[in-house]
Formats: structure tokens, sequence, C-alpha cells
């Protein structure tokens, strides 16, 4: 059974920042695309940063210089360093992976929700 589990979420102040976490259980983790989407009250799910499973990485643009991306692949943890954008936001951010190689298979996470607030 594939499980994704984030964790890290929970309140920052204002220009604070915080790593997020996803534990891969369940599948071979280097044979995997891994992304980072975020959830905003009343707005769709949107795509913020992914790693490839050749290390290449991409950002939205609302992402760029804000977010960082990693993987290890021992681990078969995704991470995502975030220093917190506007005061007041809170936004759910979700963990998910795409097989590249050796067949199809697309898994997410349950979430875990970052408050920014002072």
């Amino acid at each position: 059974q594939v499980q994704l589990v984030e964790s890290g979420g929970g309140l920052v102040q204002p220009g604070g920042s915080l790593r997020l976490s996803c534990a891969a259980s369940g599948l071979t983790f280097s044979l995997y695309g891994v992304n980072w989407y975020r959830q905003s009250p009343g707005k769709e799910r949107e795509l913020v940063a992914s790693t490839s499973r050749s290390g290449g990485t991409y950002y939205a643009d609302s992402a760029k210089g804000r977010l960082s991306i990693s993987r290890d692949n021992a681990k078969a943890t995704l991470y995502l360093q975030m220093n917190s954008r506007k005061p007041e936001a809170t936004d759910v951010y979700y963990c998910n992976a795409v097989k590249e190689i050796g067949g199809t298979g697309m898994y997410w996470g349950q979430g875990t929700q970052v408050t920014v607030s002072s």
C-alpha cells in the first residue's frame, strides 16, 4: 500500500520559515517525480514546486525565491523549505508522486496546513 504522509505544517509568523516533509512508503521513491501543491481557501489546488527523479526542479512563479524543494531518495522523503508569504494566509500543502519509469502511478498525501499569522 502506497502512502505519502506530510508533516511540518503549523502556525508561522510573517517572515518566518517552515520545512515541510513528505515521507513515502510502499513505492520505489527514486522512480517517481515528486511535487508539492498548494490549495488556498476557495481556490483550486496549484502546483508550486516539483523535482524529477533525475533531480531537476521546477517552481511556479509565485514560489520562486521563497520555496526550495529537495528530495532524499535514501529516506524516501520529499522536503519543502518555505519562507512565509503574506500575512493571514492559510493554505494546505499536498505531496504528490508521479511514476516516471516502468509504468504508471500517481499518489497524493493527505495534506498539511500552513497558517501564516501574527
